[in-house]
Order: C-alpha cells, then structure tokens, then sequence
C-alpha cells in the first residue's frame, strides 16, 4: 500500500451530515495516499424533497454545470460529485432485466470515475466497495482496478430494500471481489462462506471527545440526577428495528426507583410507545454530537438494548465503544458482534438479565474498572482499522 492511489464508492454520500465508516477511513488513507472518494449521483426525488439543503443545491449546481463535478478537499483527498441523476432500479423485480439496467448505471457511475481518476492522475488504484451490491456490483470489470475490494459493515440483505435483489447479488460479489473486509467477526464469517480472503479488521471510532476531561453535567439532565437515584442511560437514535422498547420497559417497571434516561431522535415506533407514560423514562430527544459526552459521562450505566434480527445480529456496536471511551459501566445485548467486548462489559442474554446486570454493574463500578474500559476503547481507532486493511490487501491468497 505504500504506492498505490485509492478509489472509495459508499451508498452515503461524502455530506452527510453524520459521519461514516467510508468518509473516516478515507480521510485516514489520504494522510499517505491520494484517495477519490466517489459520491453516489442523486436522484430526482432527493433533488425535489431537499432543494433549500445547501448540500443538494451544490449538487443541482454540479448538474448544471455550474460548478466542477471534481472537488479537492485536502492536499491528498478528491470527491466527485457525479454530475448527472440516479434513478432507482430496484422496483423491476426481474433479476435479468434489473441485471441489464443496472450494468448499464454501473458503466455512467464508471465513466465519471475514470474521468475524476484521469484529472488527478491516480494510477495502480485500490478501488473498495463500501458495501454497496448495487452501484458496485460490476466496478470490478469496468475499472479494472489493481485491487478489488467490498467493505461489508452491515448485513445489508437483511434490509428489505436491499434483499430484493440482493440476496442474490451480493454472494456473486463477495466470491468475485479480490479480497473482502468486515467490521465484525460475524460479517467476515458470513463473507468467508462465499469468499476464503474474509479478513475482520475492526472499527475505528472518533473518541476524542469522549476521551476527554469529564464536562458538566447538561441542565435537562440535571434535573434527573438531582433526585438522587440510579440513572440508566442510552445515546443513540431510537429506532425500533434496532433497539428494542421492551427491554427498556422490562427495566422501567421492575425498577421504578431507577431513572431511564434515552438521549436520542425517535422513529414512529418509539414516538408511540407506552413507555412515553412511565413517570421514571425521560426522552430528551436529539443532541448534538458535541454535547454527547456531557450525557453519557453523567450517566451510572449504559445500556444498549438491541433488537435481535437479521439486520443487528452483525452489526459492530459503535456506541458501546463511546460508552466506554468515558469509562462507563456498560450492558448490552449478547451478539456475535459483542463478545469481544465481554471483559470489559456485561452481556444479557434475554431481558430479564438487565436487572440482574445492571445490579451488579452499579455495585461493582470502581475507578480502576473505568480506566480499563477507556484503555479498551482507545485501541479502537481509524489508524488501526485501516492498518489491518493494508495488511488484508497484502495477504497472500488463501488457499
């Protein structure tokens, strides 16, 4: 990895307004290499329900032609902005059809790669595939990159927009790619099925602010620790497909005396929940990323109640890490995903166990635990999960 250039496709597009896998990793890479990350192009439906984003009117301006397609965001680091509309294929349900139509998107996405790749002069490029079985499905031959490489972070197929067609195409992917890299041990095993070069290189998290001095605690907040009992606490969004509401309320009602305190926005599900009338759970709705660490420092335990399905069973905890960054005593969900985080965490394997496990988290809590749990968490960087990725890519083949 020391010579080549660097090419990175994602479903997310480079502005969005929180981070991402794809956009961390790319801006660790460009330190020592020239990297491309191509945005995917919009689609018409975006352009309309979104036109006051200054994000989407950059890139009304781009189509237009008003402004370049290429932009240089840093000395070593390119996003293009594909200068032409997407249109969502994913209705047809032929897969030859849906197949042909796609190739044909996938050769427009190419020839504005090979344009953006040409003005910068990128050569002997590594091209990865943030787990995207649609837009990238047949990059591979177009670009014909020195190194093919699908990222999987999320068991996409298990999202019903995704298995559509995915459920197909992405084993075809994965046995096709020149190498495949999973944020979790549980992905990289899925992988492995199809493809023996699997390699689990971690997740890198930003935890500079959580591993920060401690700050004060937030007047809403404020409120609630001033009635001198345990607050349980949870960052993150509240969607019911990952989070599950019953375990929040399990240990709501068994424990009336202990505060839940979710900081975080709501989908439907959520927002219509009984939990909504227990006098002892407080929403306290979105924050901004800034202020995150003044919640979870204050909170006594961290818990993420994850919902078990198809589509979380992989998923690499990220928030488990940021509860830890502040040395917070943490119980979570038992997943595949979790279990290198046992040492320094407590696992519940049904909800019930919450109880117990909260319990014994608040008694057992120490100084010394906490430094441990920080120490823990700050192994997990960008810098080391892109290591182990240009280790991957330096492998010798599998046999």
């Amino acid at each position: 990895m020391h010579t080549k250039d660097i090419i990175i496709t994602s479903p997310q597009p480079w502005e969005s307004p929180t981070g991402f896998n794809a956009k961390d990793m790319a801006l660790v890479m460009a330190r020592d290499h020239r990297v491309l990350f191509a945005n995917p192009p919009i689609d018409r439906r975006t352009m309309l329900r979104e036109r006051q984003d200054p994000a989407v009117q950059n890139r009304w301006a781009v189509i237009k032609g008003q402004k370049p397609p290429l932009e240089q965001v840093s000395e070593n680091l390119w996003v293009l902005y594909p200068p032409y509309f997407g249109q969502s294929i994913n209705w047809i349900p032929f897969g030859g059809l849906h197949d042909w139509l796609n190739r044909t998107k996938n050769l427009q996405f190419a020839k504005a790669i090979v344009g953006a790749s040409q003005q910068i002069g990128l050569r002997d490029v590594a091209f990865i595939n943030d787990n995207d079985m649609l837009k990238g499905f047949y990059l591979k031959e177009l670009l014909k990159p020195a190194h093919y490489v699908y990222y999987i972070r999320d068991y996409m197929r298990a999202v019903p927009y995704w298995h559509k067609h995915g459920e197909r195409l992405e084993p075809q992917l994965l046995k096709k790619a020149d190498l495949v890299v999973a944020n979790s041990v549980f992905l990289q095993e899925y992988a492995a099925k199809y493809n023996p070069r699997s390699y689990f290189i971690g997740q890198g998290c930003d935890l500079g602010i959580y591993l920060a001095p401690k700050p004060p605690i937030p007047p809403d907040l404020l409120k609630i620790k001033q009635l001198r009992k345990p607050v349980i606490g949870y960052m993150g969004a509240l969607i019911q497909s990952r989070i599950d509401p019953n375990i929040i309320s399990h240990i709501a009602q068994q424990r009336p005396n202990w505060q839940l305190v979710l900081v975080g926005p709501e989908d439907d599900a959520f927002a219509a929940h009984p939990l909504h009338q227990l006098p002892n759970v407080h929403f306290l709705g979105s924050k901004p990323m800034s202020e995150t660490p003044a919640y979870t420092h204050a909170f006594d335990v961290c818990i993420n109640p994850q919902a078990l399905n198809p589509m979380t069973v992989g998923n690499y905890p990220r928030k488990v890490d940021e509860y830890l960054a502040c040395g917070k005593p943490v119980v979570a969900t038992r997943t595949k995903a979790m279990e290198m985080f046992a040492k320094v965490s407590y696992l519940a394997d049904r909800p019930e166990d919450y109880i117990t496990l909260i319990t014994k988290a608040l008694a057992e809590d120490k100084p010394a635990l906490a430094t441990d749990r920080r120490a823990f968490a700050a192994a997990h960087t960008w810098e080391n999960s892109v290591d182990l990725l240009y280790k991957a890519m330096a492998a010798p083949a599998r046999s």
